[in-house]
């Protein structure tokens, strides 16, 4: 049944929104009460753990080697065939994860070393030693939750996998808001948040995969997993995750490495950089992520029925709706920097300074911010051809340019040279992805890229202006005193950059069915 592309990476960025407001929430309640000080950094230092193994095993090497083998095992072996391949990669999962999960508790200390090595010399040491003991199991939680989800998603049910991230949000918001109290070290309390959340994300993926009967079997004696270790579709996932685990391997390097260097700069470091994230994934999760998550699905069964046509067709649709989204969301951070910290940030332990050092983070993600979407819609052109060892190559370019660059950047910006390079690197990463499609042929020809830049500078340049203008108009720092102004404030410049931005596109030519696409 042809599905209405636009709508449903609507529906995900929807319940994306939901996701992102509930995380800012908690971002924050947790600058408010914390500030950005070394407990801050001890917690952001222990979950960035979890979270790049995340990355590494369930959103990285993993979702791009078992959607597309998943995609092509429904369109030949139907129901039957897939279920059986579902429950082999679920029974490996499991076990790995498991194993995983134990070594990283037992290992604790040397993963702080690595990861962090300068929180050593602050107070906080011994509290991010044990966040990290507390979060690590998040890890098996959340691969469990991305198997799901990329089962789900195949199938083209994206509400449930879209709508789990909430869930998280609001346990650490309730846990550090009813917990905090009850630790001698008050910052604990998200650490049991994080684990609260993991367990209800896989809960509600549940009940979504019995409906489609893909609930996974999972094997627990040694018949079962050596069965499942000589499946072929377990077989083929396998073989394509480990070009895949190094290419994402090199991807969380480069933050290992950074969050290395911020922890040996001045206390809070690791901190702004964190908020500054989190502002800057909003736009990447709303755009990127929604996109990428009906493309994928899509280009695999694409290319497994050979259809090069609707590929390039698949792919045009993707880049030119990333550049009408996430340009302006790109002047937003660059220009509109300080009213969006100051109205989410400066409450309670986070100060004026704190504001200023996010600020300047943000400028500098702002500078990559299309580069960073850009390669979530452009990568999985190639994972849906089970071609990952080409995106790996990239990689591995870029992590070595990028370090190059901060050691020019860092000396320079501090933190924020850390989030300049990593722009950057995304814009050389995209550039790459696209070169790569270019020489293959699988983007459409006389597209009418010219024309279409031509005219969606025009409406960039309109919200710039409001954008900076805005910026400028109140002390947003001086505002403190009176937040619901400051928070009406920054509604009103919001809404009035959407409506001139909006209003300038539909001058310029461009219409809403122009970016309508149905895709089998």
């Amino acid at each position: 049944m042809p599905v209405n592309l636009l709508s449903a990476a609507a529906k995900i960025s929807s319940f994306t929104m939901l996701s992102r407001i509930t995380g800012l929430l908690r971002e924050t309640l947790i600058a408010r009460t914390y500030g950005a000080s070394e407990w801050t950094d001890a917690f952001n230092v222990a979950f960035r753990i979890p979270n790049l193994l995340r990355r590494l095993f369930a959103e990285g090497a993993f979702s791009q080697a078992f959607v597309p083998v998943l995609s092509e095992t429904s369109t030949k072996e139907g129901k039957e065939g897939t279920a059986l391949m579902v429950g082999a990669i679920a029974t490996l999962l499991f076990w790995a994860l498991l194993a995983t999960v134990i070594l990283g508790v037992i290992g604790a200390p040397w993963i702080i070393f690595l990861v962090a090595s300068g929180i050593r010399e602050t107070g906080a040491h011994e509290a991010s030693l044990t966040l990290t003991r507390i979060m690590f199991p998040y890890i098996g939680l959340i691969s469990m939750v991305s198997l799901s989800a990329g089962i789900l998603n195949t199938y083209k049910k994206f509400a449930v996998p879209a709508f789990t991230p909430v869930l998280l949000n609001l346990s650490m918001i309730f846990s550090s808001w009813l917990l905090s109290p009850y630790f001698e070290t008050p910052i604990y309390a998200l650490g049991v948040g994080v684990i609260v959340g993991g367990i209800a994300q896989l809960a509600i993926q549940i009940p979504a995969l019995k409906k489609i009967g893909m609930l996974p079997r999972i094997g627990l004696s040694f018949s079962k997993i050596n069965q499942a270790w000589n499946h072929p579709g377990a077989k083929k996932v396998l073989r394509l995750m480990l070009p895949a685990l190094f290419g994402v391997s090199v991807a969380q390097l480069s933050l290992i490495i950074n969050t290395n260097i911020a922890s040996h700069l001045a206390v809070g470091s690791v901190s702004w950089l964190s908020y500054a994230d989190r502002l800057m994934e909003f736009p990447t999760a709303l755009l990127g992520v929604a996109i990428a998550t009906v493309l994928l699905p899509s280009l695999s069964k694409a290319n497994a029925l050979e259809d090069k046509t609707q590929m390039t067709q698949l792919i045009d649709w993707g880049l030119k709706l990333t550049f009408v989204l996430a340009a302006p969301a790109a002047l937003a951070l660059f220009l509109f920097g300080q009213p969006l910290a100051t109205v989410l940030y400066h409450y309670g332990q986070f100060t004026a300074v704190d504001v200023t050092m996010t600020q300047r983070a943000l400028a500098a993600y702002g500078v990559g911010l299309i580069g960073l979407i850009l390669i979530k819609i452009l990568a999985p052109a190639y994972y849906s051809r089970q071609d990952i060892k080409t995106p790996v190559k990239i990689a591995i370019t870029v992590l070595v340019l990028t370090q190059l660059a901060n050691i020019v950047l860092v000396p320079w910006l501090d933190h924020a040279g850390l989030a300049l390079s990593i722009g950057l690197g995304a814009c050389l990463n995209a550039y790459l992805l696209w070169r790569g499609l270019h020489k293959q042929g699988l983007l459409m020809k006389n597209a009418g890229w010219l024309k279409f830049l031509f005219k969606l500078s025009i409406a960039l340049v309109a919200i710039g202006v409001i954008f900076y203008y805005g910026a400028h108009q109140h002390d947003w720092l001086e505002l403190k005193s009176a937040p619901f102004t400051r928070i009406g404030f920054l509604g009103l410049w919001l809404a009035l950059a959407g409506g001139v931005y909006l209003g300038t596109l539909w001058i310029t030519g461009f219409r809403v069915k122009d970016f309508l696409y149905k895709a089998t």
